[in-house]
């Protein structure tokens, strides 16, 4: 499409949303029924646009088919009648009920110093905690991404990733692993080799564009994450005429080409702290419920990060109330997936939001 017919979708996509996003009724279920036949116009709306512009009558069938089905899934969920579900190694999890991904750093340098382990002991002891503490997925990664990191080589980083993954399929043989690389060849052999369930690629494709044809050939769940630059120069990205205009259009086109090469499950990640100031990451935690019209798991990593830290004139090692406080705005707003340094308090968040949303 041209940047004129991106325009006018877009500009039709936020018309069909907003009268009802900001929908106010005299009950929270009234709110809430509100809602969810703002997100089913919005999203039939946005199938009638797709129809529109599709050149060919064989394409146009083939799409037309996909959304409707895509539709009448986000409609199903909505109502409480068909939950997300992603299938990691042959099994359904079920997304019903946010899941709490704990998170294993094999690094010498992530931005939270108490997330660093790079011995086997310290990561046999910290898989053990995330499993103590009741995390329902391990979200490994050997390449810190921190704003300025040093850049890793491919064999060092698939080095660190065999030992961590030996020992933690040895303490916790049975938990869902995601793999946090950007890289295909590490997500191949982290699949293959070592049995990883999940790819999580904060790039979204860009910083290995073998990534895509990568995930959808290997038949795992991935998690597309919205960022700009690499780890290196993302601050440097962090500028937007519309932030959430461009988050938008960035997932629409991203989610169109993995779906086009046979891709199933996809996780949405807003990116948050990457590629963005502390307004930005605000505005977007203010409107991350918009991301649900795509009818995809919504994955957040709000953990320890400098938006609370920043904001709160302290360090990462004091900003785990503030998570929390950001955990549960992100449940609120249609989280599936909360990344965590700290398993025990963010699974008493999902606990404690859950109790309110049986009333």
């Amino acid at each position: 499409l041209d940047k004129g017919k991106k325009k006018e979708i877009f500009l039709s996509f936020v018309l069909a949303y907003s009268p009802c996003g900001y929908a106010e009724g005299t009950s929270a279920r009234q709110r809430k029924e509100k809602r969810d036949f703002s997100f089913f116009c919005a999203r039939l709306f946005a199938l009638w646009l797709r129809r529109r512009y599709f050149r060919s009558t064989k394409e146009r069938k083939k799409r037309f088919f996909f959304l409707l089905c895509s539709l009448i899934r986000t409609f199903a969920t909505m109502r409480g009648l068909n939950p997300y579900t992603i299938n990691v190694g042959g099994k359904l999890i079920d997304l019903a009920e946010p899941q709490v991904m704990g998170i294993l750093n094999i690094t010498p340098d992530s931005f939270y110093t108490g997330s660093r382990t790079m011995t086997e002991e310290s990561i046999r002891a910290q898989v053990r905690l995330i499993v103590d503490e009741g995390g329902q997925m391990i979200d490994i990664g050997a390449y810190s991404s921190r704003p300025g990191a040093n850049d890793v080589t491919p064999d060092e980083e698939m080095e660190r990733l065999r030992m961590g993954m030996r020992i933690l399929r040895k303490e916790a043989p049975d938990i869902p692993v995601s793999v946090d690389t950007f890289r295909a060849d590490v997500a191949k052999m982290c699949v293959e080799e070592l049995g990883a369930g999940i790819i999580n690629d904060i790039s979204g494709g860009t910083l290995d564009h073998q990534m895509f044809a990568t995930v959808a050939r290997l038949g795992v769940p991935y998690i597309l994450m919205h960022m700009k630059g690499s780890p290196q120069t993302m601050q440097q990205e962090a500028h937007y005429d519309d932030l959430m205009k461009e988050v938008m259009l960035y997932f629409s086109e991203k989610v169109q080409k993995l779906r086009d090469l046979g891709q199933k499950d996809i996780i949405l990640d807003p990116g948050y702290g990457f590629a963005k100031t502390t307004d930005h990451n605000y505005e977007l935690l203010q409107h991350q419920e918009m991301l649900k019209v795509f009818g995809l798991p919504i994955l957040v990593g709000l953990s320890r990060k400098s938006m609370v830290y920043k904001l709160l004139e302290t360090a990462p090692e004091d900003a785990l109330n503030g998570t929390s406080v950001l955990n549960t705005i992100a449940l609120q707003k249609g989280a599936n997936i909360l990344r965590v340094h700290d398993v025990k308090a963010c699974a008493e968040v999902v606990k404690i939001v859950r109790k309110t949303s049986y009333f």
